[in-house]
């Protein structure tokens, strides 16, 4: 079974060997909530039109999660701003994500005392979970820089990765790798319409949530 968007996102986005994050944590967030959209738009449940949301299939997912979200778009139709869908998604989509992957069997929960209090941490906890959690960013590498077929979820991927700052995560070396850079805007070109506008306003979110972390 292939692995969800929203899990890899989450995978490439954690450190495998600490569980921190690579990112800012509300990019982090704004990018898993991108993917958990992704996810509904890719499996043709969700639509983006002119930068709303709109729900064309109510068929179940096969996902708790991803089936959660999709309740929430039906029951709230009267919030559809794909900008608003992003930041409110975002606020407890590592936890959500992390749970998936819990329950999975490829993380586990760590907590960890901190000045103010604790934190949980889902991280890999055993050789073959490190392993798999180590794959993700290194298995997106292999298929762009071979340039192999990439289906619709994982160029959604790649455009998630561009948007939030993950890429010398996964392309990490300028000179073997670059060929593999500069086709990265192909690739996220050539997504629908619509998972091209997921993908903008996740980066146009984590340029603001930047720019005042900057300020």
């Amino acid at each position: 079974m292939a692995a969800l968007l929203a899990d890899e996102f989450f995978l490439i986005a954690h450190e495998d060997r600490t569980g921190r994050s690579r990112l800012h944590p509300r990019a982090t967030g704004l990018g898993l909530a991108g993917a958990l959209l992704g996810e509904l738009m890719v499996s043709d449940r969700v639509r983006a039109y002119e930068g709303d949301l709109y729900v064309v299939s109510r068929e179940p997912t096969g996902d708790p999660l991803s089936h959660d979200v999709l309740d929430l778009l039906i029951a709230q139709p009267q919030h559809r701003e794909l900008r608003t869908w992003l930041a409110f998604l975002a606020q407890d989509a590592t936890v959500k994500v992390g749970e998936r992957l819990l329950r999975a069997g490829v993380l586990e929960p760590v907590t960890r005392r901190k000045l103010m209090g604790t934190q949980t941490l889902y991280m890999p906890m055993n050789s073959n979970q490190r392993n798999v959690a180590a794959w993700a960013p290194i298995r997106l590498a292999e298929i762009l820089v071979r340039r192999r077929p990439m289906n619709l979820s994982d160029r959604v991927l790649v455009g998630l990765v561009v948007a939030t700052g993950l890429t010398r995560h996964v392309l990490w070396d300028f000179q073997a790798h670059r060929d593999a850079l500069v086709h990265l805007p192909t690739i996220v070109s050539s997504l629908p319409e619509d998972l091209r506008q997921l993908v903008e306003h996740t980066e146009a979110l984590v340029g603001s949530v930047l720019a005042a972390g900057r300020r």
